[in-house]
C-alpha cells in the first residue's frame, strides 16, 4: 500500500481541493423483479435530428463544465444539443420514457441499469466506444447486463479515509501512525476519542459500512451469487459493531451530523470515511479545516473499498445515436475528462487520465488509488430496495445481531439475484 504521498499531507496539514462530485441515485424496484435481459448493440440510428441530454447536477459548476462541453462538441460536430439540468433525475428520466420522449443521453446509476436494460429502454452502445479499452475494468462491471456492456461510465469516485490533520497532531499521532491495518484503525481512533469528538464516524448505510465488508474479503454478490451472510461479512459488521460499543467509532447520525462531510467539518469527528465530494463541502462550508486523505485500511482479506459512479445512458429510441455516441466520446476522452475534474472535482473514468489527475491532485491520489481493488455495490434489478432495507437493520447494529441481520440481507438478494 502506498502511503508516501499521505504523509507528505499530514506534514503539511492542509488539502488543496476544489469542486464536488455528484452521485445522482436512482430508486430500485421490488426484492422478486425478474433479472434483466438487456438488448443488443446493433447499428446506431442516424438523422438530422437534434440532441437531448438529460443531468443531474451538483451545482453551477457542473452545470456549467457540461453545457460548455456539449456546446464546443456541436460547434465542432454542426449537430445541435442542449442541455436540462433535472431537478429529480430518476423520476423525470422514467416520465420520459413512460411518455415515449426519453433524452438521447442522460445520467444513469448503476441501481437503474438493470431495470431499464430489461425493458429494452436502453441501447448498449459499449462495445462501439473507439475508448472502451481505456475505462477501468471494475467502471465497465458497473453498466454490464447480462454480458453486454451498456454505457460510457462518465467518472467515478471511491471512499478514503479523511483525516483531521490538527486533531491527529494534537493527540500526538505522527506520519508514522497512519493506519494500514484494522487493529492500527482501532488504536488510533481509540487515541483521538474525546474532546467532545469521536475518533471515527462514517454514515449508517451499505455505501460506508460496505468498505469493512470489503475489507474482510466478503461482499454483497460474490462470483454472480449472493453473498450477504458470509462469515466475513459478518466479521466486519461484528469489528463495527465492537467499536461503535466503546465509543471509538460512531455513526455520522449519532453525533447529530446528517452525513460523515457534516461530521468531519463540524469537528465531531477526527476522522471519517467518505468519497472525493466531501472536497467541495470542505471548501465551500469549512474551509478552515485542515485534513488529508488516506487509503482505507486492510483488513483480514485485504485491501478494500467501494466504488461509485453513473454513466452516459443512451435511450434505444433515439433517432440519432450516432451523434450521440460521438458526443459521449467526446466528453470522456481525457482532456475533457480533466475539464470536467478541474470544473467540479469528480476523478476520470479511463486509465489513461490517472497521471495526469494525481499531478493535478496530489493531496486527492489516495481516492484514485484505490480503484485497483474497489467493490462497486449490487447492480442487479431490484438491488436498491435491498440495500434500502439493509440501511435501516444497520441503523441498529450497535444493538443488533451481526448475523441475523445479514441472513434478512442474505433472503431479500437471493429473491434477485439467485
Amino acid at each position: 500500500m502506498t502511503r508516501h504521498t499521505t504523509r507528505t499531507l499530514l506534514a503539511a496539514g492542509a488539502l488543496l481541493v476544489t469542486g464536488a462530485l455528484a452521485l445522482t441515485g436512482c430508486g430500485g424496484s421490488s426484492f422478486d423483479e425478474p433479472a434483466a435481459s438487456g438488448g443488443s448493440a446493433g447499428d446506431l440510428t442516424s438523422s438530422s435530428d437534434a440532441l437531448s441530454i438529460l443531468i443531474g447536477s451538483s451545482g453551477d459548476a457542473e452545470t456549467k463544465a457540461v453545457q460548455d462541453a456539449v456546446a464546443a462538441w456541436s460547434a465542432k460536430s454542426g449537430v445541435d444539443a442542449t442541455v436540462q439540468v433535472a431537478n429529480d433525475l430518476p423520476q423525470q428520466l422514467s416520465q420520459g420514457f413512460a411518455a415515449g420522449s426519453p433524452p438521447d443521453l442522460f445520467y444513469l446509476s448503476t441501481d437503474a441499469i438493470a431495470g431499464y436494460a430489461s425493458n429494452g429502454s436502453l441501447k448498449a452502445y459499449g462495445d462501439q466506444l473507439a475508448n472502451k479499452d481505456d475505462f477501468y475494468p471494475s467502471l465497465v462491471q458497473n453498466f454490464t447486463v447480462d454480458d453486454q456492456f451498456y454505457c460510457a461510465p462518465k467518472d467515478f469516485s471511491t471512499l478514503g479515509l479523511v483525516i483531521n490533520t490538527d486533531m491527529w497532531a494534537a493527540a500526538g499521532l505522527t506520519d508514522a501512525d497512519i493506519p494500514t491495518t484494522w487493529d492500527q484503525l482501532s488504536a488510533v481512533a481509540t487515541k483521538l476519542t474525546g474532546n467532545g469528538h469521536v475518533g471515527l464516524a462514517f454514515g449508517a448505510e451499505y455505501q460506508r459500512v460496505g468498505s469493512f465488508m470489503a475489507q474482510a474479503g466478503g461482499g454483497m454478490v460474490v462470483d454472480g451469487k449472493a453473498a450477504a451472510d458470509s462469515q466475513q461479512n459478518i466479521d466486519a459488521l461484528t469489528y463495527v459493531k465492537t467499536h461503535l460499543n466503546d465509543g471509538s467509532f460512531a455513526f455520522a447520525s449519532d453525533v447529530g451530523a446528517g452525513w460523515g462531510g457534516e461530521a468531519f467539518g463540524t469537528q465531531k469527528a477526527a476522522m471519517v470515511i467518505e468519497g472525493n465530494w466531501i472536497t467541495g463541502a470542505m471548501t465551500n462550508d469549512y474551509p478552515d479545516i485542515k485534513y488529508a486523505v488516506a487509503q482505507l485500511p486492510e483488513g483480514p482479506g485485504g485491501q478494500g473499498t467501494l466504488q461509485f459512479t453513473n454513466c452516459w445512458g443512451m435511450a434505444a429510441d433515439s433517432p440519432n445515436q450516432k451523434a450521440a455516441l460521438d458526443l459521449v466520446e467526446y466528453l470522456t476522452s481525457t482532456d475533457q475528462q480533466l475539464a470536467f475534474s478541474k470544473a467540479f472535482g469528480p476523478m476520470p473514468s479511463i486509465q489513461s487520465a490517472a497521471d495526469a489527475w494525481k499531478s493535478a491532485n496530489p493531496d486527492l491520489s489516495a481516492f484514485l488509488d484505490g480503484a485497483t481493488y474497489a467493490q462497486f455495490p449490487p447492480n442487479e434489478a431490484g438491488a436498491a430496495d435491498v440495500i434500502t432495507d439493509f440501511n435501516s437493520q444497520l441503523e441498529s447494529l450497535k444493538s443488533g445481531d451481526p448475523k441475523a441481520i445479514l441472513s434478512s440481507v442474505q433472503s431479500n438478494l437471493q429473491a434477485i439475484v439467485g
